[in-house]
């Protein structure tokens, strides 16, 4: 088929190097060129880049909305389908009937659970023990269309936000090749979301990677596997940040100590009370030092048994 692809980051690329593979990939629409980094460099979003190598049709439109340019531009395409994966803007209405199908999106969870920009985090985060990748028709709304398509994926407890972004990122381009096959066969099924049973993904933001002492072990655990990649975890030591780059389940047992207590230090790092069970510290990086073992933070500053984290 005929298709267009708008997609941005590092997620995307599975997709459009599996619809280069089996389809006429007639343009690839990405976010603009940002400054990133600590140098704030202009740089291209991981799908441009790859594109411009495949020597594929690119446009980084500003904006979507009343761009009456763009519009015609993609009209005369004659697109059979659009497809979209982590593009990062809103779909106006007036694009979305364009091509012979409509638009399509390779949204990383189970719809209609965790709607919205963060879903591999929030899976994480909450604990959840499936995921997976729901091909949705998209429609007004975020991320309200019917479902198509589904994947579905075990995470396991060695899984955090990079691996996990990694093994969807796969599943993505399967579940949409499937899905595509029976577009063009006529047989692709669809079917509305159960609006009473969605849930939502927002945005990170950076107050979400801070420790809360009072809740479970493995809750911590899990919102650490969650915030892995950005905020990333961190909590208060003398009214300054730490940040935790690494930290292990020790035991969902209770401990006689309030939650927050340093309840042990040892070579494999700082174990602290949860409410309940023990989390390990196993890396940690002070404000304005570099990363460190655990350890070796305990022994500079005199950490040991009975010390509190705020």
């Amino acid at each position: 088929m005929k298709v267009a692809f708008f997609g941005s980051p590092r997620f995307a690329l599975s997709v459009l190097e599996q619809l280069t593979q089996d389809h006429e990939v007639a343009l690839v629409v990405s976010q603009p060129d940002k400054p990133a980094g600590r140098g704030m460099k202009v740089s291209s979003p991981a799908v441009v880049e790859k594109a411009r190598t495949l020597g594929l049709n690119v446009h980084q439109p500003a904006r979507l909305k009343g761009n009456e340019a763009f519009a015609e531009e993609l009209a005369k395409l004659e697109l059979d389908v659009a497809i979209t994966a982590a593009y990062g803007k809103i779909l106006p209405a007036s694009l979305l009937t364009i091509p012979a199908h409509g638009f399509i999106n390779v949204h990383a969870s189970l719809l209609p659970q965790y709607r919205g920009a963060a879903p591999i985090q929030w899976a994480l985060i909450h604990g959840e023990t499936e995921t997976g990748v729901t091909i949705m028709q998209t429609a007004a709304g975020m991320d309200t269309g019917n479902i198509r398509h589904v994947k579905k994926l075990a995470i396991h407890d060695s899984d955090d936000a990079q691996s996990l972004f990694d093994k969807l990122a796969l599943l993505g381009a399967t579940a949409l090749a499937e899905a595509l096959d029976k577009l063009a066969a006529g047989n692709l099924p669809s079917s509305p979301q159960a609006d009473e049973h969605a849930s939502y993904a927002p945005m990170l933001t950076r107050e979400d990677g801070q420790i809360n002492w009072q809740a479970s072990a493995r809750a911590i655990f899990n919102r650490h596997r969650g915030v892995s990649l950005w905020p990333k975890s961190w909590t208060l030591w003398q009214d300054k940040t730490l940040k935790v780059p690494a930290l292990e389940l020790a035991s969902d047992t209770p401990v006689n100590a309030a939650a927050g207590t340093v309840v042990d230090v040892h070579a494999d790092g700082i174990d602290v009370a949860a409410n309940p069970g023990v989390v390990r510290l196993s890396n940690v990086q002070p404000s304005g030092k570099a990363a460190m073992e655990a350890r070796a933070f305990a022994n500079g500053y005199g950490i040991k048994a009975g010390v509190c984290f705020d």
